[in-house]
């Protein structure tokens, strides 16, 4: 239980449903559906529509997504891969002729086709009860209505406004800059997309008035689009086979490449060989141990981690505990290994936006949500008659031949965007996420054994003060105890304190033998839990 002569809040109690996101308004619209009779997957899409809405900086239709679902009593989780792919005449062959080396995150050519749209109607017609008619109706009426902006995404709006100017996506920034804390946005046009998904479902996105738009405001700025592609994308994204990894008597759970959740499984299998380190959570023996595991982690996904469509992944072996035993290894208690940092920490952007829920209704079904535009605004293009902000997620490719992230026609980029699951003997007992771009396997894993090898609660778990290795060094956030920095640093890290905080994160453990839930939001969001 956390001290309560500091700041804080506790883990949100309930009995028949509840839903943590990173915005109030989106919680709401989840328990709205959930207390009408919707099941956790319909609660989850009305909660990521209004978070398309209301933070449209970290999210949006013109996005991708991914999802775990663990339905009631079926003891098994569903994985669905909402990734976009990107255009058939992206080949390294045109790249090459033009001159390009390297793709740039606010270019066309870093936009694949979005996925979101796609994978949100394929897991309502898969495992939802209700429809997008009814569904979203609250991120309509926020659209139409106009959101009062709040004090983090206030801030978040402004350090992209460049951004945004650049690619003259005008339309969200009123009167010629950002709105600010309490500012009302309204955004019609985006809402007329909404009302002719609800009405049309995703052919209304993927073709005819929309899709054109978006391929014109991409063929304007010299990309390869076209309005067959978005037609293509309709039908792109597909359920696939989670991975897991057995840890402290629970099972963990993935989406497989093209995403990285592969990581947080890597980082538990290097980790639970070491066990709980005697100096407690915050203690230099835990974080020194963690930190390494991260970069040998990461070093191997930028070797391997691919589309597996195109690309051979060698899941089995990166998950062998033969291979992980020997990672664990490598690493040395009384210094910091002495090694290059790892490819993925030099190359790979930095960017914190994306939006994350975790949902369960009174039944037991288990959602874990993500959906993202990659950086802040994407790439800031708005195809302005649709309103549809686009994403950057291409910019995960390389222009480099023979790369498994080498850029090809109707390829999938490397992904981050990561939901996780834990079960107990088959069934769900936790959908979790830590949003925060490539940080998030190291936050998922700081996250899992705060709770499970620390006992800190749910709550003090997300809230506990982050770091990660990226670039050679080891971000902190401010609150990281000056005694923590100096232990690293005495061991050969490198110390750079952040701005920004690393990412947010949202959960919800199920208590069967109580017939309780705990719900606990990320404080470095605007968002919160809530149940009834």
């Amino acid at each position: 239980m956390r001290d309560l002569h500091f700041p804080g809040r506790s883990p949100v109690l309930s009995a028949h449903g509840m839903a943590a996101t990173s915005m109030p308004q989106s919680t709401l619209a989840a328990l709205d559906v959930l207390r009408a009779g919707g099941n956790a997957l319909d609660a989850a899409v009305a909660a990521v529509a209004v978070l398309s809405v209301v933070e449209p900086m970290s999210t949006g239709i013109g996005g991708d997504c991914f999802c775990l679902y663990a339905p009631a009593r079926q003891r098994r989780v569903v994985a669905l891969n909402g990734s976009g792919r990107a255009p058939a005449a992206a080949t390294i062959d045109w790249f090459e002729a033009q001159g390009i080396t390297a793709l740039e995150n606010t270019s066309p050519h870093s936009v694949t086709i979005p996925g979101a749209v796609s994978a949100w109607e394929k897991l309502l017609n898969a495992h939802g009860t209700k429809g997008f008619d009814e569904l979203l109706r609250p991120a309509i009426a926020y659209a139409e209505e106009g959101f009062f902006v709040s004090s983090v995404i206030g801030k978040a709006w402004a350090a992209t406004a460049d951004k945004l100017r650049k690619n003259e996506a005008y339309r969200f920034l009123p009167g010629g800059k950002a709105p600010a804390y309490g500012d009302r946005f309204v955004h019609p046009e985006l809402a007329l997309t909404l009302r002719n998904i609800a009405r049309h479902g995703s052919r209304a996105f993927y073709e005819g008035p929309a899709a054109a738009d978006m391929v014109a405001a991409l063929r304007r700025r010299g990309g390869l689009h076209t309005e067959e592609d978005f037609a293509a994308g309709r039908t792109a994204a597909h359920f696939v086979e989670p991975i897991r990894i057995p840890w402290n008597g629970f099972e963990v759970w993935q989406c497989p490449p093209n995403g990285h959740g592969i990581l947080v499984l890597m980082l538990l299998g290097m980790l639970g060989g070491f066990g709980p380190a005697p100096d407690g959570p915050l203690g230099v023996t835990r974080w020194h141990r963690h930190i390494e595991a991260a970069r040998l982690a990461y070093r191997d996904r930028d070797a391997f981690v691919a589309d597996p469509l195109l690309v051979d992944v060698p899941v089995a072996k990166l998950l062998s505990p033969d291979y992980l035993d020997g990672l664990r290894r490598l690493i040395r208690d009384d210094a910091a290994m002495a090694v290059l940092p790892a490819p993925g920490e030099t190359e790979l952007p930095r960017h914190r936006d994306t939006v994350y829920l975790s949902v369960v209704d009174r039944d037991g079904n288990a959602c874990s949500f993500i959906n993202s535009l990659f950086e802040g605004f994407g790439s800031g293009i708005l195809a302005e008659q649709s309103g549809v902000m686009l994403h950057n997620r291409g910019y995960g490719f390389r222009l480099q031949r023979g790369h498994p992230n080498c850029i090809a026609p109707f390829k999938r980029p490397l992904h981050t965007i990561i939901p996780g699951m834990v079960t107990r003997d088959g069934e769900a007992v936790m959908p979790y996420g830590v949003m925060g771009g490539h940080y998030q396997p190291m936050g998922q894993t700081s996250f899992l054994t705060n709770h499970f090898d620390y006992g800190l609660d749910l709550q003090e778990s997300i809230d506990l003060c982050r770091l990660f290795p990226y670039q050679g060094k080891v971000q902190v956030e401010r609150s990281v105890p000056a005694a923590l920095c100096e232990g690293l640093a005495r061991l050969g890290h490198v110390i750079e304190q952040v701005e920004r905080p690393h990412g947010g994160g949202q959960a919800i453990w199920i208590d069967r033998a109580r017939g309780l839930l705990v719900g606990a939001s990320d404080a470095r969001k605007d968002g919160c839990a809530m149940g009834y």
